[in-house]
């Protein structure tokens, strides 16, 4: 059975591609992205299957 694991990741409106891409390198794959706590902010959860690069 494939085994998960999740990250929440604090977005800044105007460095969005950059922080997702830097996720991205270490095989992180995003599955939502919600309104953070103020409007310049947005939070992403990621997840990558469990023995991914960083383990």
């Amino acid at each position: 059975m494939q085994k998960w694991e999740y990250a929440t990741v604090p977005l800044l409106v105007h460095a969005t591609k950059q922080i997702l891409d830097s996720w991205g390198e270490d095989g992180w794959e995003l599955v939502t992205v919600v309104p953070g706590p103020n409007a310049e902010n947005l939070v992403a959860y990621l997840k990558r299957p469990r023995g991914e690069a960083g383990q």
